[in-house]
C-alpha cells in the first residue's frame, strides 16, 4: 500500500515546533492588549470575488496563486491568501465601520499556490493588524510601532525597517505613467516576468528579484519625485513619529507591497537573519480598500508577520529552549500504586503543577531514568507498600544521583497540602 504523506508545502507542526509558536501567539495576546487591539476571526473560505476586487486581478496572488474552486452550489470559492480583505469584508457586512474607529488584530492559515521554501508554504500562517477609520499620520506610526516592539519582545535581532511612501492615487497615476515609459524604452532589457509585469501591473516591477533588472532599476524614476505636497508632508510626518520614537528606519524607493490596495506608507521589517527571505512583517495604509469593497470611504492601516519565518528566526537564535518539562514525574509499579498514581497525578494537575505519570508498568530503576531525563524537579515513588499506606516518596531529581538523603517519605494528604 502507498505511503500516505501531506500534499506539498502543507507541513505538520510537531511538538518542538508547536511550543515555539505557542510563545508567539501568547506574546502577542499579550502585546495586542496592552495597545486596546481586539481580536476577529474571520472563514478560512471565502467568495473569489472578495479577492479578486479587494487585491487587484492583476496581481500574481490572484492570477497565479490563490486555491480556488466551485462548490456544490455553484459558487466560485477561495481558500484566503491574506487577511486584510476577510477582515475589511467582515467589518461591513457587520456595520463595524459605522461604529467608529476599530483596531482589530488576527491569525490563521492562508493559501497560496506557490513553490515552497524556507518560512514559507503553500498553506501558511499569519498574524496581522488592522486599523480602520485612521487617516491621521500617527496611526501609521502606532501601526509600525506594535510591530516592531512585538519582534523585539519576541526576541527577533538583527530588525530593520523599511519605509516609502506610495501617495494617493493621482500620484501612483502620475508615476506610473513616468515608470511604463521608461520602461517601454528598455524593455529588451528586462526579464521576462517584468515585461509580463509591464502590461498589466507595472509597479510590481519595482519589486523584482531578478538581478540585472534589479540593477537597471537603479537608475528608474523614483515614485518619491512624483508625490503631490500633501504626500510628502504626510509622509515627512510619519518619519518624524518613528524619530521620536527612537524606531530606526531605512528609506527605500523600490518598496511598492504586492498588493494593488496600498497607498501612501508602505514598509517591511526584516531580520538578516533569515538570509535573502529576510522580511518578517510588511504592510502599509490603504485607504480606498473598504469603499472598494462596498462599505463607506474609509481610512485604514495594517500588516502581517509570517508566523513560519518568525518561528524559524526563533529557532536558528535558539530562543526555544522552551520544552514542556514536567514538575513532577510520577514513578509507579504495581496495581493499587498504578491506580493511585492516576489519581494523584489529576489532583496534582487541578493545583497547576505539570505532571507526567509513567505508564510503562517496568521497573523502578528504569522509570527513575525516564523520570531524570524528563527535566522535572521532583519523582514521585509509589509501589505497593505506598499505596497500602496511602503514601509516596518524595526524590529531588538529578542526573547524578538517583539516590540520596533528599528522599522523603509523606501522606498524600499532606502531599497535596504542600501544592494547595
Amino acid at each position: 500500500m502507498e505511503k500516505l504523506q501531506s500534499l506539498r508545502g502543507m507541513v505538520d507542526l510537531l511538538p518542538h515546533e508547536t511550543i515555539v509558536w505557542q510563545k508567539i501567539e501568547a506574546t502577542a495576546q499579550r502585546h495586542f492588549k496592552r495597545a486596546s487591539v481586539s481580536e476577529i476571526r474571520t472563514p478560512l473560505l471565502e467568495v473569489t470575488d472578495l479577492f479578486a476586487r479587494g487585491i487587484g486581478e492583476a496581481t500574481d496572488v490572484v492570477g497565479k496563486e490563490m486555491y480556488s474552486f466551485s462548490d456544490k452550489g455553484g459558487r466560485n470559492c477561495t481558500l484566503r491568501p491574506e487577511g486584510t480583505a476577510s477582515v475589511v469584508r467582515a467589518a461591513i457586512q457587520h456595520g463595524l465601520t459605522k461604529q467608529g474607529s476599530q483596531r482589530f488584530w488576527y491569525s490563521g492559515p492562508m493559501f497560496r499556490y506557490e513553490r515552497p521554501q524556507a518560512g514559507r508554504q503553500r498553506q501558511f500562517h499569519q498574524l496581522g493588524l488592522e486599523f480602520l477609520g485612521f487617516s491621521d499620520p500617527r496611526s501609521d506610526v502606532e501601526a509600525i510601532s506594535i510591530a516592531w516592539d512585538l519582534l523585539s519582545e519576541l526576541g527577533i535581532g538583527e530588525l530593520k525597517l523599511e519605509l516609502n511612501s506610495l501617495g494617493d492615487k493621482e500620484d501612483r497615476v502620475s508615476y506610473r505613467n513616468h515608470l511604463v515609459t521608461w520602461l517601454e524604452q528598455r524593455r529588451e532589457l528586462l526579464d521576462e516576468e517584468s515585461r509580463e509585469r509591464l502590461e498589466k501591473n507595472p509597479l510590481r516591477i519595482l519589486d523584482s528579484k531578478n538581478p540585472k533588472t534589479k540593477e537597471l532599476l537603479l537608475d528608474a524614476p523614483k515614485l518619491t519625485k512624483t508625490l503631490g505636497h500633501k504626500s510628502l508632508e504626510r509622509f515627512e510626518k510619519v518619519q518624524a513619529g518613528l524619530n521620536d520614537l527612537e524606531i530606526p528606519f531605512q528609506l527605500n524607493p523600490s518598496l511598492v507591497r504586492g498588493l494593488d490596495y496600498y497607498s501612501h506608507t508602505a514598509f517591511e521589517i526584516t531580520s538578516s537573519q533569515l538570509g535573502a527571505q529576510a522580511t518578517v512583517c510588511g504592510g502599509g495604509r490603504y485607504d480606498g480598500l473598504v469603499e472598494q469593497l462596498g462599505g463607506p470611504a474609509t481610512s485604514a492601516i495594517g500588516w502581517a508577520l509570517g508566523m513560519e519565518r518568525l518561528v524559524l528566526l526563533l529557532s536558528q537564535a535558539k530562543q526555544n529552549n522552551l520544552a514542556t518539562k514536567p514538575d513532577i514525574y510520577i514513578v509507579n509499579r504495581g496495581i493499587e500504586a498504578e491506580s493511585l498514581a492516576l489519581v494523584l497525578a489529576r489532583k496534582l494537575r487541578s493545583k497547576g503543577q505539570i505532571v507526567e505519570i509513567d505508564l510503562s508498568g517496568s521497573a523502578f530503576g528504569k522509570q527513575l531514568k525516564r523520570a531524570n531525563r524528563s527535566g522535572a524537579e521532583l519523582a514521585l515513588l509509589i509501589g505497593e507498600d505506598e499505596a497500602a499506606q496511602q503514601q509516596a516518596i518524595i526524590k529531588e531529581l538529578n542526573t547524578k544521583n538517583l539516590e540520596g538523603p533528599s528522599d522523603k517519605r509523606v501522606t498524600i494528604e499532606s502531599l497535596l497540602a504542600r501544592f494547595a
